[in-house]
């Protein structure tokens, strides 16, 4: 009969200590991505892309004038760092309405990294999910670029 799954983290964590093994191994990826995404949104903060020559401008924009589901992303971030919901979302809504999901996912990995489980459990739920994800946002970047949308959508 198999131990209880609190039992199995519980021998994992006492083999990880006997071993020699950093609490903090296991959750090094999740930390990592959190650290980089914070000093990301940082200098986002501290440099402000409405004004001209700081960033370099969207490709796809810049080629054909359509914009893409990102466009606008910089300053929904920038404005997000100033508590400036309403900016934020008259910049790029997608972003604003993703952030909680993505909390939430970086906090189900961070659970599961620091419980000793793998970052890729999922199998086919996952695989639906991205499919969800993809089918999201290339909807909205089409639509985004809907003239009668524009007010709403574009940045």
């Amino acid at each position: 009969m198999a131990p209880p799954p609190a039992r199995q983290v519980d021998l994992a964590r006492a083999g990880q200590a006997r071993a020699g093994l950093s609490p903090l191994r296991g959750v090094r990826a999740p930390l990592l991505a959190a650290g980089l995404a914070l000093a990301a949104s940082a200098y986002v903060a501290l440099v402000d892309p409405n004004r001209p020559g700081h960033y370099l401008t969207c490709p796809l924009l810049a080629s054909t004038g359509l914009y893409c589901a990102a466009c606008g992303g910089l300053r929904a971030v920038h404005d997000l760092s100033r508590l400036d919901v309403a900016g934020a979302w008259a910049m790029n809504p997608l972003l604003v309405a993703a952030l909680p999901f993505v909390a939430i996912a970086w906090a189900r990995w961070f659970a599961r990294a620091r419980a000793g489980g793998s970052a890729g459990a999922g199998g086919l739920r996952s695989a639906a999910l991205a499919w969800v994800v993809l089918v999201v946002v290339l909807g909205f970047a089409a639509a985004r670029n809907v003239p009668a949308l524009a007010p709403w959508l574009a940045p």
